[in-house]
Formats: structure tokens, sequence, C-alpha cells
């Protein structure tokens, strides 16, 4: 009878300390639920030029999983890495895969962080309506953006001096020289397109989503505030606007990458969104914004126009 005694007084005190700690942590205000892939709040960064882009995908996203709250920051995308390594968010959206100084960092820290390419993206030049300028070889747009160019007179504008299109430009055309004195930053796209729309020697460099019309069922329309400038590539022979074709095939010059960056603990609900934009329907979304789509498959028909 003693052991038995014993015994049932294990059990039940076993019970009752399973019972405190449930009701413990239920009640314990400081007690977090983590987030999962469909379900929670999250706040991301993203590279201000995919504005209109990732808002898109984001509607799409929380209609199909109405527990999912994604909280966007659109910012440069240099202050979108300094998010991502000071843990400020989780998950970034931006135009380059992570360098081999941030993947140092990351093994020395022992953490994996994920990347993926998700779409082609293209930079545009626009111009003012009445500029008669509006088909460059790349000679030429070398010689704007380094300050060369001695046809005329360009008043070049970009959104931001530390956004990515600025990155681009010194990085891929400028091999390292400086810009023009003369430069401006107009601190957004859309103040871009609207300082070119006014001023008539002025050029812009944008992101391609951000001028392009997702309403437009054949997918070729662009604002009707600018001139979208034709580019010939060095070894190309046609002048080519950034449509989804030219950049797919790589016959418009001015081509860049479209990246997630996910630096995730677990598998939350910064994965989740991730995972969505790689997916059929978040590709379909990228296409509207006619960026070219790197996780369908695309096939290309030549088509006779009568």
């Amino acid at each position: 009878m003693f052991f038995f005694f014993r015994k049932m007084n294990a059990v039940y005190l076993a019970a009752i300390t399973a019972a405190f700690f449930m009701v413990a942590c239920q009640t314990n205000p400081n007690a977090k639920k983590l987030d999962t892939g469909t379900e929670g709040t999250i706040h991301i960064s993203v590279d201000e030029t995919y504005q209109p882009l990732i808002d898109s995908e984001i509607k799409v996203f929380e209609s199909l999983y109405p527990k999912a709250h994604i909280i966007p920051t659109y910012k440069p995308e240099v202050e979108c890495f300094k998010d991502l390594l000071n843990d400020s968010a989780r998950l970034i959206i931006v135009t380059r895969d992570f360098n081999q100084q941030e993947r140092d960092y990351f093994k020395q820290i022992k953490i994996t962080p994920n990347s993926l390419l998700l779409a082609w993206d293209a930079l545009a030049l626009v111009v003012n309506k009445a500029n008669p300028d509006s088909a460059l070889n790349m000679n030429q747009v070398r010689g704007i953006m380094d300050g060369t160019n001695k046809d005329r007179k360009w008043q070049l504008v970009f959104d931001n001096a530390n956004s990515s299109t600025v990155r681009y430009i010194m990085d891929s055309i400028n091999k390292g020289k400086p810009l023009p004195t003369n430069t401006m930053a107009a601190k957004t796209n859309p103040e871009v397109v609207d300082y070119v729309s006014k001023n008539k020697d002025a050029i812009g460099v944008i992101g391609v989503s951000w001028i392009s019309d997702p309403n437009d069922s054949l997918s070729i329309a662009f604002t009707e505030k600018v001139s979208v400038v034709r580019l010939r590539a060095d070894n190309g022979s046609d002048f080519v606007k950034p449509y989804q074709a030219y950049i797919g095939i790589g016959s418009y010059p001015l081509k860049r990458g479209f990246y997630f960056c996910l630096k995730e603990p677990y598998r939350g609900l910064g994965s989740g969104f991730a995972t969505f934009l790689g997916s059929y329907e978040g590709q379909l979304i990228i296409k509207q914004f006619r960026l070219f789509p790197a996780r369908l498959n695309v096939v290309f028909r030549e088509a006779n126009l009568k």
C-alpha cells in the first residue's frame, strides 16, 4: 500500500506540474507565438524600385492567407541589406545576391542565409516627350552616365543617391567612374518621372516596373508622361525598348536580377512569402509588371503581324 500511495502521488504531482506549465504558457504575456509560412506578422525591407510590384504580390498573398500580414518598408537597396544584417528584417527583396563579404559574415556567425533569383529586371531611360533623342547606342549611354558625351547637355536624374539604380550604373556602365557633377536625385521614382516630364534636357534612370501599365492586356504599354528610350546593345543591330521578350533574350542591354535574400532561423512567414514569389501565382504577377520571370518556362514563338 505504501508503494502504491507513493506511485499515485508521483503521477498526481506530474499531472499538476504539466497543467501548471500549460496555464503559465497561456497566461504569460511575454510568451511569443512563432509565425508560420502562412500565418503571423512580419516586416520586410524592399528596394523602392519594386514598390508597385510588391504591393500587388502582398495583396494577393494576404487574400490567399488571411492570417498572414506582410508589412513592407520601401527604401534604398543599401538600407535593405543593413536591415538584414542588423536583424531589423528577416527578408529583403533587392536587385542583387549576397556578395562574398556578406556570405563570409554569415558563415562567421554560423547562419546559413537563402537567396533566389526570381526574375530579370531592367532599367529604363526616360526622356521628355519633346526630346527628339529617344534612341541611343551604348557608347552614347556610357558617355551620358560618366559625363563625357558632348553631343548635348543632359540633366541626369536618379531616384536616390543610395539606390540600386545608381549602384548598377556605377558598377556595370561606368566601371567605377563618377557620375556627372550635375547629376541630381529626385528622392522617389514617381518624382523622377515627374521631373523628366517637365524638363526637356532631363534623362531619368528608373526601374521598368514603375513605368509599366499592369492593366494593359498586350503587356507592352508604358506611361504616357514620358518617352522610353530605345537602346541598342554593343553587339546588337536593333534599337529596342525594355519589353519582356527583349529582357528575356538579352537584347535589351540594361538588364539586372531581381532577388529575395532571407535570413530566418525557422520556416516562418518570411519563407512562406519568399516561396510564394517563386510560385506560379507569384511569377504571373511579376510578369504583369514587365519583369521577365525566372521561375517559369517561357517559350518564344515567331508571329507574323499583318
